[in-house]
């Protein structure tokens, strides 16, 4: 269920990502005050919405094919392998470029995804 649950979520994620590229930002910038962390800027349309769309896309087929062959431990390991690499990327930024809320709730997010991906591998290994 964790696998069709995060299908949709990566889905809907990337849709609002490309056809509301501003709003995640804005929904963070307006918590960001009462962190006393700055407003991150908005980045519009560019070639990073292009991107961003497509890691959402990628990761929610691996989250579908995870939920279609659960057997198949290459797709969880290749989920966490984006979305930690996302969580560390993210921490890096918020540490050495701007502490930006949307930078630490996506350190949060997608660490804990992947550690979940992680976990739903060592899960398979002992079942077997």
């Amino acid at each position: 269920m964790f696998s069709l649950s995060a299908a949709a979520l990566f889905a809907l994620v990337g849709l609002v990502f490309l056809f509301f590229p501003d709003a995640a930002l804005i929904f963070f910038n307006r918590f960001s005050v009462y962190f006393g962390l700055p407003r991150a800027p908005l980045p519009g349309t560019g070639f990073y919405l292009i991107l961003a769309s497509a890691y959402m896309y990628l990761v929610a087929l691996l989250a579908i094919l995870m939920y279609r062959y659960p057997e198949q431990n290459i797709y969880p390991f290749l989920l966490a392998q984006g979305k930690l690499a996302s969580s560390v990327i993210s921490i890096y930024l918020f540490l050495m470029h701007q502490p930006y809320l949307i930078y630490f709730v996506n350190f949060v997010v997608d660490g804990l995804i992947g550690i979940a991906a992680l976990y739903l591998m060592k899960m398979k290994k002992t079942e077997v």
